[in-house]
Formats: structure tokens, C-alpha cells, sequence
């Protein structure tokens, strides 16, 4: 039997059970890709995240992450946890960058209290998607698109997010899409909710790579570089968004809510 690391991070989140939950689990070479997904359908969370020290000079660690049912290209919230547990480990450490293998390099620095994630800022694009919003409900203001998946329907008002009832089993047919709905908010400047039934997420609690869709859009509606974002899932969390040039900020804190062994 093998004992591998293993942490239960609440992301996005100042206290626990709030934010994102994802496991992360060291590693000291990689597992086989059966076996990690094995372990992330165990696990149950939106995202596990594996990491291992780097093999070149590129980034201090290698990083990749799994749905119950698939791997991902890009996950936030989940590298969010991965720094925090490399960071709270060596309190002396100000950065740490990860190698993904479709992302690129991907930087977490601390800030102030908390830390401040650095990834590739996605401006989507007007695109007509009558079909998804159909499925998805309400009567969206704007809807645009972005390569790899991602929906954004943008709607008038706050209260038309929270209402909304989408045919979840319906959109699971599209894919590992995500599903985007945000308008301004109440006591923060965005609101969104976010739904990923295809990779086996039916609402988000909070995401990071949507939001690193909705920084570069709202950054162009608001005016500004830098708004406060709430993800209205059921959890909650709060993200602090800024655009500089190519990347997206996401700000936010994180919880580790239970440390052990995951049995092999």
C-alpha cells in the first residue's frame, strides 16, 4: 500500500466550508493517467490537483488537474490550492510558478493576506448562441464565446442570475464547456454563476478560468482594470479581479480544512 500526500483546500474562501473545494496531492513522479483520474473520481471534487518538482528551469513545479471524469486544460481555483499548500510550507517564499502542459506557465505571489494568481487573460468574443441560451434560460443582454468552450451570457441585472434553472442534462450533451452567466452586482461589482455539467460539474462553486474569461470583459464594460467579483453558487466566494496586459489576476485566500495520507 502506498501513501501519497494529500490536502483538502477550500479556495476562494476565508473560512471553511465556503470558496472552491479542491484536493491537491503532491507527487513525487507521475502516475499513471488511469490512476490519477481514478483517484479524482474518488476524491468527488470539481478538481484534484497533482504537482511534482519540475524536470527543467522553466517552473519550480509541473501541474495538472482532473475532474471526477476528465482531465482540464486550465483550472484556478485548483493551482490557487496548489500555491497555498507550497506556500504555506515555506512561509519565507514570496512566488511560486507552475509548468502546465496547455496553459503555459502560470505565476502565484502573495498578496497581502492572500495571494494573487496570474492566468491568460480570454477576451471572448460577440457570437450568437441561441441554442445555449435556450438551454441555459432567461434573456441574456449580450452572449459571446471563446476558443476551447467558454459561453458568456451577460444579463441586465443580478436577480436574472440567481433565477436562472438551466437544462443541465441537456447541456452536458455540448461537452466539457463552460457556461457563463454574469451581470453587475450587488455588493460587489460582478456577479456570475457558472455551470460545467460535461466535466461532471453541474454549477461551479467558484472558478478561476472563468473568471480569467470575465476580467478582460468586464475590465472593457467598467472602464477599469480592476473589479471585485462574487461567484453566487451555493458555497460562495469572492475574487479580485485586475488585467494587466495579457494576464488576468484573480485574488483571493484559501482554507486548508484537512491534511493526511491518501491510501494507494
Amino acid at each position: 500500500m502506498t501513501n501519497l500526500p494529500y490536502f483538502h483546500v477550500d479556495a476562494f474562501a476565508d473560512r471553511p466550508f465556503a470558496g472552491n473545494q479542491a484536493a491537491v496531492m503532491p507527487l513525487e513522479a507521475w502516475l499513471e493517467d488511469d490512476v490519477l483520474q481514478a483517484i479524482a473520481e474518488e476524491n468527488n471534487f470539481a478538481e484534484t490537483a497533482f504537482y511534482l518538482p519540475d524536470s527543467g528551469e522553466e517552473a519550480d513545479y509541473e501541474l495538472r488537474w482532473f475532474t471526477p471524469t476528465e482531465e482540464v486544460a486550465l483550472c484556478g481555483h485548483a493551482t490557487l490550492a496548489s500555491g497555498h499548500v507550497i506556500l504555506s510550507q515555506e512561509p519565507d517564499r514570496n512566488q511560486v510558478t507552475f509548468r502546465t502542459r496547455k496553459a503555459g506557465i502560470l505565476t502565484m505571489t502573495r498578496d497581502g493576506a492572500g495571494y494573487a494568481l496570474g492566468l491568460p487573460a480570454s477576451a471572448p468574443k460577440a457570437a450568437a448562441i441561441p441554442a445555449i441560451v435556450e438551454l441555459v434560460g432567461g434573456s441574456p443582454v449580450e452572449t459571446l464565446t471563446y476558443q476551447g468552450g467558454y459561453h458568456v451570457l451577460r444579463y441586465a441585472d443580478a436577480e436574472e442570475v440567481l433565477a436562472l434553472k438551466p437544462d443541465l442534462k441537456a447541456l452536458a450533451t455540448i461537452g466539457n464547456d463552460q457556461f457563463i452567466c454574469t451581470a453587475p452586482g450587488k455588493d460587489t461589482d460582478v456577479l456570475s454563476r457558472v455551470f460545467v455539467p460535461g466535466g461532471g460539474v453541474d454549477e461551479d462553486s467558484v472558478t478561476g478560468s472563468a473568471h480569467a474569461v470575465l476580467t478582460p470583459y468586464w475590465a472593457d464594460q467598467l472602464g477599469r482594470d480592476r473589479f471585485t467579483a462574487y461567484q453566487a453558487s451555493r458555497r460562495g466566494g469572492q475574487v479580485n479581479c485586475r488585467l494587466d496586459g495579457d494576464r488576468a489576476w484573480l485574488g483571493g485566500t484559501c482554507v486548508t480544512v484537512v491534511e493526511g495520507s491518501f491510501r494507494l
